[in-house]
């Protein structure tokens, strides 16, 4: 049975990391939550490590840059790990190959060139990646759309049926179906990559709820904090990613209700209605370990 909890500080002591979502927890896209913030904040000062465990497809220096943006300090948090950067270790692998087409925005071009060190160092022990059209390619690289805020999936069904007939593989650098920024709601490379697979085409996923994006994180907090075995807490509002990855990994986990799923749970955002919450997850045959309306 999920407990709800009325704020972080009711589980203090109990976790020495959390894995952290950012969109629908720390910000919308557009502004930073102040008391998801000073929550962050009260449970580094209490020792605890953050990690900021996003799908973002872009890489951790771009995602910064997007924090810095919105004044998220940097005493919240501690390290970030994208999808982006998942997915851009099983590129470099070779995973579609190394004639890629890119499927995104110009926002996402850093995907590209933008490599944390222990990324960098392994590119440079393999051969290089080279971007073509798509009847050139080996494989897709799909970031996101190419404009989130007036185009659908549907947008991209020929270039879609394309690669599926070419029998190219798509790597998706972003797992999330939709997202919200500010008060609109806008597709991600989840979307497309649903798409491509009811088509029959191959989606490779590096972001949570799927073990590479993990994988990654643990290293880079172990790298972090020495910890060899750490009681981790997997925070966020996807009840498919953030949720059922956090499940999948073993570990315990925390869903903040006031996100994507806030509609579901009476009209008091901050407060979910335990029979109402209960209903959802019985339907969805997931049990987190806690739920809050927003992160405090």
């Amino acid at each position: 049975m999920t407990e709800i909890i009325r704020s972080l500080a009711d589980l203090s002591g109990r976790y020495d990391a959390l894995f952290c979502d950012l969109w629908g927890c720390l910000h919308n896209g557009k502004t930073a939550f102040p008391a998801a913030v000073a929550a962050l904040q009260a449970y580094r000062k209490q020792g605890g490590k953050v990690v900021l465990l996003t799908n973002s497809p872009r890489p951790q220096s771009s995602v910064i840059k997007q924090l810095d943006g919105l004044f998220v300090p940097h005493d919240a948090w501690d390290i970030v790990v994208t999808s982006g950067d998942a997915a851009q270790m099983g590129m470099l692998s070779g995973a579609v190959g190394r004639r890629v087409h890119h499927i995104g925005a110009p926002k996402d071009e850093v995907f590209f060139t933008d490599l944390a060190d222990d990324l960098g160092a392994y590119a440079r022990t393999q051969p290089p990646i080279e971007r073509v059209a798509l009847s050139k390619a080996e494989g897709i690289v799909c970031t996101g759309l190419f404009d989130d805020l007036t185009e659908t999936p549907e947008d991209y069904r020929a270039a879609l049926l394309m690669g599926k007939t070419l029998g190219l593989p798509m790597l998706c650098a972003n797992p999330d179906i939709v997202v919200d920024m500010g008060d609109k709601r806008v597709y991600c490379a989840g979307a497309l990559a649903e798409a491509y697979e009811a088509m029959g085409g191959t989606a490779l996923y590096f972001g949570k709820p799927h073990p590479p994006i993990y994988d990654l994180a643990r290293r880079r907090l172990g790298e972090l904090s020495g910890q060899s075995d750490p009681q981790i807490l997997c925070l966020g509002d996807g009840i498919a990613t953030d949720i059922q990855g956090g499940m999948s990994e073993g570990l315990d986990t925390l869903f903040i209700t006031g996100g994507l799923a806030a509609d579901e749970f009476g009209p008091d955002v901050e407060n979910p209605r335990p029979d109402l919450l209960n209903d959802w997850l019985t339907a969805r045959q997931l049990s987190p370990t806690f739920a809050m309306g927003r992160l405090r």
